[in-house]
């Protein structure tokens, strides 16, 4: 085809544009959220809201009897970093890859009662054995934090170190953590670190230990046990569970079942703070009211 014969419909092909381009604007706002069906007129943009709202008014009157599972209430990826579940479940565990083990040839001989099988030469932790195991160690966490005990958090990879950081920080002033690596001697050869006067006047014995990666911290592990410090870890089928007092049979090496964990334990540390502090309110209360009726007493008496 030649170049005159192109021309004129090159012509028409911009106004078309120019014209579409110009009533964009108006045919933007009235449209629905089905892209066969537009609304043209004012009257279908009016019955468009009118069924938008009609729907809305039903899934709020069978919310109740159904899920209420929104945009703002579901669970995204980060928020197990950021904003942890208070309360583990089977399918959030499995979600966060704790079932994963190592191979089954290199399974520890006192590993087999938290196992549940192999698949593909894989190790299968049994998670209906670390949902309870993991319930009954946030619930220590939950009475050493509302005893005001010192709780430390060792996850010493580099994709740990967040979360140990923010657990700690659940916690407030009874919170600490190692990120980067433990220095052996912390508590075993503490006077020499850090100095007597300090020793003497700060407590630097934890009151409990949570270990998101064991192996590597074997180290930590044996001085918590010789300052008779009870200790929580994540052990993996490779690990032999006796090498902490609360183990928690799981994958050690998945950063999302090390959020989980450590968010379960740190919100009910979290917990046991608040409750300490309510604790402290109630015990101030009980003692200015008995101060009252002493005082009360002796200007009756007096």
């Amino acid at each position: 085809m030649s170049q005159p014969a192109l021309k004129p419909w090159l012509a028409a092909a911009r106004c078309s544009s120019k014209a579409r381009s110009g009533s964009s604007k108006t045919i933007a706002r009235n449209q629905s959220t089905q892209s066969a069906k537009r609304l043209e007129t004012p009257q279908d943009w009016h019955a468009f809201k009118q069924k938008r709202a009609e729907s809305t008014s039903l899934l709020k009157f069978f919310e109740e009897y159904g899920s209420t599972t929104n945009v703002q209430n579901t669970f995204r990826l980060r928020d197990s970093l950021h904003k942890p579940q208070a309360n583990a479940t089977v399918s959030a565990l499995l979600a966060a890859g704790a079932h994963f083990g190592h191979a089954s040839t290199r399974m520890n001989p006192n590993f087999v009662p938290y196992a549940y099988g192999t698949r593909a030469g894989i190790t299968v932790i049994d998670l209906d054995h670390t949902l309870p195991m993991l319930r009954r160690a946030a619930n220590l966490v939950r009475s050493v934090a509302r005893a005001g005990g010192i709780i430390v958090f060792i996850g010493t990879r580099p994709d740990l170190k967040p979360v140990v950081e923010k657990a700690s920080e659940r916690l407030g002033k009874q919170g600490f953590y190692v990120g980067d690596r433990w220095l052996p001697g912390t508590l075993s050869n503490r006077r020499q670190f850090f100095g007597g006067a300090v020793v003497d006047s700060h407590r630097m014995i934890p009151d409990l230990a949570i270990v998101l990666n064991p192996l590597a911290n074997m180290i930590a592990i044996n001085e918590c046990a010789a300052e008779h410090v009870p200790t929580i870890g994540i052990i993996d089928s490779n690990v032999d569970p006796r090498v902490v007092m609360y183990p928690i049979p799981a994958n050690d090496e998945n950063t999302r079942t090390a959020e989980l964990i450590a968010g379960v334990l740190s919100v009910a540390g979290r917990e046991g703070v608040a409750l300490r502090h309510q604790d402290e309110i109630e015990e101030l209360k009980k003692n200015d009211r008995k101060s009252r009726q002493k005082n009360n007493y002796q200007i009756k008496h007096s």
